[in-house]
């Protein structure tokens, strides 16, 4: 492929398809799992995906740490949004609207168009390079082939933004009709693309009408205006829910994300809100200085008691503050409170294997194993099973889960050879051993692939 259309590309798949936690790399990308804000997210978007047609349980939605305004659709269903986006927008209206936009790209099959569009405009390229060396060769011209070449490279680069926009203004359109299928107003929409529109000129850009892979933002937002003023949904309320966990959402992010002082400045401590606390108490634990942070956790915890995610960052500060024994009670008042949490379950699990208590690691096998049967691609969940299993003689089962950590990272070789130790040392027929069989057998598929 052409590197101007390979770099167009990637625009295309990771950024341009709209323009805490703990974190973790895929493909270059930095994400952020927390599943206060995942489950927030998910509450914001399964209406949505509803009414696109969606289901809501095979969209993967991950969430993506960069500052900048974006959410993207690539992988077949895999929804990512920015934790920029969800710092910046003040009210959910505008998350929910990008969520729609993006729902549009899924139900409209994009990825897979412009996938094909994208091989056209190679096809295009090579043609190009084909006709322009002939040309050279016939008549020793040169600089007529590198014209040639180019004239016909820049015209498949041309059908493929115009491609793109035609995609972007059907996925507004989409996000309009499935706003109003779920009685939301679409004026979240357009207070996105006037952020957008800001931080263009804040940058000094200029949208030119042809070179752009998206609709000039002034005409998107003219769209959505127009659609509001004749929507009967226009002024529909965002129940009040709702925009308490968007604050709550916004605050954490703020308080994990920028400097103290930025914290500080949002949230001076002057005031004394649920959100600013929770932002304040999150910045002063990052900073070390526990002093401030835990007498502002344990006031939340005091006033909602039955916040799994308040404890849970206590537990957090006093784990990672080397306060290990101490955070197992927090970290097990979370799970008690939000039982079905993989992302609790295995927190705690942690810190139960950090103690080197062996008394605990039974229970930590427990909570991993129901962590696992929700989220089986979890690659630290295999991590912890491995030490766990290790710990305690189980050489099958280490093996096994070794296996499973092995494959998720795409280390395929490694995976096959561990799925045959297990093999080897489960009991023929026991769920392990099955499990063991099919790991290989994935393993060896993709080996062969390659």
């Amino acid at each position: 492929m052409h590197r101007v259309v390979q770099l167009f590309c990637a625009a295309i798949i990771l950024t341009a398809l709209t323009t805490a936690p703990a974190e973790s790399q895929r493909n270059g990308i930095r994400l952020v799992r927390d599943a206060e804000i995942e489950n927030i997210i998910r509450g914001y978007s399964t209406p949505i995906f509803n009414a696109a047609g969606l289901s809501a349980e095979d969209v993967n939605i991950h969430l993506v740490r960069d500052n900048r305004l974006n959410a993207f659709v690539a992988g077949g269903q895999r929804l990512f949004i920015n934790t920029g986006l969800l710092m910046r927008a003040e009210d959910p209206n505008a998350v929910i609207g990008v969520i729609a936009h993006e729902a549009g790209h899924i139900a409209g099959g994009h990825l897979a168009r412009i996938q094909d569009e994208l091989r056209n405009a190679e096809l295009k390229s090579i043609l190009a390079a084909v006709v322009g060396i002939a040309v050279g060769a016939a008549t020793g011209d040169g600089a007529a082939a590198g014209t040639i070449i180019r004239g016909r490279q820049g015209a498949a680069i041309t059908d493929l933004l115009k491609y793109s926009r035609t995609q972007e203004s059907a996925a507004d359109a989409a996000a309009l009709k499935y706003l109003d299928a779920t009685g939301q107003s679409a004026r979240g929409i357009s207070e996105f693309f006037r952020l957008l529109q800001a931080d263009i000129r804040l940058q000094g850009g200029r949208e030119h009408p042809y070179l752009s892979s998206h609709p000039l933002t002034n005409d998107r937002i003219s769209v959505v205006d127009n659609h509001v003023a004749l929507s009967r949904f226009a002024d529909a309320q965002v129940p009040r829910q709702q925009i308490i966990d968007h604050q709550m959402m916004r605050a954490k992010l703020i308080g994990f994300m920028q400097p103290l002082a930025s914290v500080l400045r949002i949230f001076p401590e002057t005031n004394n809100s649920v959100p600013a606390r929770y932002a304040r108490s999150t910045a002063f634990y990052l900073e070390g200085n526990l002093a401030k942070s835990i007498p502002l956790i344990d006031g939340l915890i005091a006033q909602a008691p039955k916040n799994p995610y308040f404890h849970e960052l206590k537990g957090q500060m006093l784990f990672e503050n080397g306060r290990i024994e101490q955070s197992l009670g927090p970290y097990r008042k979370s799970v008690e409170l939000a039982p079905e949490e993989p992302l609790l379950r295995t927190a705690l699990a942690r810190a139960q294997i950090e103690t080197e208590d062996q008394a605990l690691l039974e229970e930590a096998s427990t909570h991993l194993e129901a962590a696992a049967g929700r989220e089986p691609d979890m690659r630290e969940i295999w991590r912890l099973t491995t030490i766990v299993n290790g710990r305690l003689g189980r050489r099958g089962e280490m093996a096994l889960a070794q296996a499973q950590f092995e494959i998720l990272g795409g280390e395929y070789v490694a995976a096959r050879t561990l799925a045959d130790r297990a093999i080897d040392q489960l009991p023929v027929g026991s769920p392990g051993w099955l499990r063991a069989q099919d790991i290989r057998a994935d393993a060896q598929q993709r080996i062969n692939s390659r």
